[in-house]
């Protein structure tokens, strides 16, 4: 089994190896791949020092796997050319999520969509993910009808030059900046670009994928997404609408029991998911569940999960694993 990295001096490829250690992903071969500047760059794996080598020496390498977070133009240009090779792809960035001919994958959700035909797999958008694994058992159960989110998201999110931007901040230095305003001490209404529509691309991902995700485009969603200041870890609070009524304790039954998911719901000893604790673990962590008294069949949720693990790399390696698991590469 022969593994590549593209984008591997990046924060979610630095966190994709952590993860292949820590899971001890079954491989022979390593390949670490980043951009022509990179090349020759020594990056650690089980003690031992990598050189990282371009993207075309990947490809004539020819891997079994190559583990995509370099960006949606770079998956657009080159995951086509690894699948030609023969490579499967599972792409990190927002380049084929919607593409109608390409599976996006949550593993404990949809991961028998997955066939040995499917040469590109998307991995779904940090925030996605750690909704959809909270609603995924509750739909199943209730149907939901509508969903009303809102983020709470860390700079890690938008990637190095953001944790950059917060620190220097922090001590009162300048630098360059990732966002149009001051992220220390503030909140910034503003996840990536703005559509037509007065939404940002964000909040949009949060609508499209969760559909496709759960496959069911009757469920409404509406999102807001937000950047604050925490150095990891993304929170959302979820307001969910059902077809049919539901009795509270079964909800906290259905999410103790999900694979993946932590329930952390005791306000009795203030216990709630916090992204400080969050940071560094692959579950999603749900809590503050309560019935939305303002209207029938209604609940309100706090979801908490480290988007740089389960939202990024962890699901992107739980993919390779039941492609592996299940004799599909």
């Amino acid at each position: 089994m022969k593994v590549a990295i593209v984008g591997a001096t990046g924060l979610v490829g630095n966190v994709m190896l952590k993860v292949l250690e820590e899971r001890n992903f079954p491989m022979n071969e390593l390949l670490l791949v980043a951009s022509e500047r990179s090349v020759g760059k020594k990056i650690k794996y089980k003690g031992k020092d990598i050189a990282v080598i371009s993207i075309p020496s990947a490809i004539e390498a020819r891997p079994d796997i190559a583990l995509f977070s370099a960006g949606g133009d770079t998956s657009l240009e080159w995951a086509p050319k690894f699948a030609e090779v023969g490579t499967t792809v599972i792409d990190n960035s927002s380049a084929w999520r919607m593409d109608a001919t390409k599976k996006l994958i949550v593993p404990e959700i949809n991961a028998k969509q997955l066939s040995k035909s499917d040469k590109i797999i998307a991995n779904p958008n940090c925030s996605t993910i750690q909704m959809v694994m909270a609603l995924a058992p509750l739909h199943a159960t209730y149907k939901i009808k509508r969903i009303v989110v809102s983020t709470y998201q860390s700079v890690s999110g938008t990637g190095i030059k953001a944790v950059e931007q917060m620190e220097n901040e922090i001590l009162g230095k300048k630098g360059e900046m990732a966002y149009p305003h001051p992220i220390h001490k503030n909140a910034i209404p503003h996840c990536d670009v703005f559509e037509e529509n007065g939404y940002t691309k964000e909040e949009m991902k949060l609508v499209r994928e969760t559909q496709k995700i759960l496959d069911d485009s009757s469920i409404a969603v509406t999102a807001t997404a937000v950047r604050i200041p925490t150095a990891g870890g993304h929170s959302e609070s979820i307001n969910v609408e059902f077809a049919t009524d539901f009795d509270l304790t079964k909800v906290r039954q259905l999410l103790d029991e999900t694979e993946g998911v932590t329930l952390q719901d005791n306000l009795d000893v203030n216990v709630y998911p916090m992204p400080i604790y969050a940071n560094g673990k692959d579950d999603v962590f749900v809590g503050r569940i309560r019935r939305d008294g303002s209207q029938p069949n209604t609940l309100n949720m706090w979801v908490v999960s480290d988007n740089l693990r389960k939202g990024a790399a962890t699901n992107t390696v739980q993919i390779a694993e039941y492609l592996i698991n299940n004799n599909l590469i």
